[in-house]
């Protein structure tokens, strides 16, 4: 199976305390030259870069097309890690694009490729026997804590899949 990343999806599992999920689930990930730019280096997040760097699992790559990715991000306003998490999941036809930004999310869906976020991921590790009730409202307290922009209806559909 190959699942690209975007940076915010392993920036919001590492707060969490859960980037293995993504080993669990996947076993590798691949994350294109730019989300891991983004994930190692701003200095005020060093340790979470550390993890980044010492983590066995996420494969960093170049993308094939640099030229797609300029373009992508020209008429879409994307970043540059956004866009090559796009542009690798779309050139690789990859079985999965890891991605929590809208913007992003609604060009990937445009162009047929599938996709799924946090809450996607924390559900499926919950469906799956890797995080219990307890975990993932956890999880929903830190996602609220650290400000990352979902609404309360998500939150309320995390809790209504728990419960069964």
């Amino acid at each position: 199976m190959l699942i690209v990343s975007d940076t915010t999806p392993i920036i919001t599992l590492i707060k969490m305390g859960h980037l293995n999920i993504l080993k669990q689930l996947y076993g590798k990930v691949l994350i294109p030259n730019a989300v891991y730019m983004e994930l190692t280096s701003n200095e005020k997040f060093a340790t979470e870069a550390l993890q980044v760097i010492n983590c066995d699992f996420l494969e960093v790559e170049e993308v094939d097309n640099e030229v797609a990715v300029t373009i992508l991000q020209e008429v879409s306003g994307l970043d540059a890690g956004e866009s090559e998490a796009i542009v690798m999941a779309d050139s690789r036809k990859a079985d999965l694009l890891v991605m929590d930004e809208h913007k992003g999310r609604g060009i990937a869906k445009k162009m047929g490729l599938p996709i799924t976020g946090t809450i996607g991921l924390l559900l499926k590790a919950f469906d799956e026997g890797m995080l219990t009730a307890g975990d993932v409202e956890e999880c929903i307290e830190k996602l609220k804590e650290t400000n990352v922009r979902i609404g309360e209806r998500l939150f309320d559909i995390m809790r209504e899949h728990i419960k069964g």
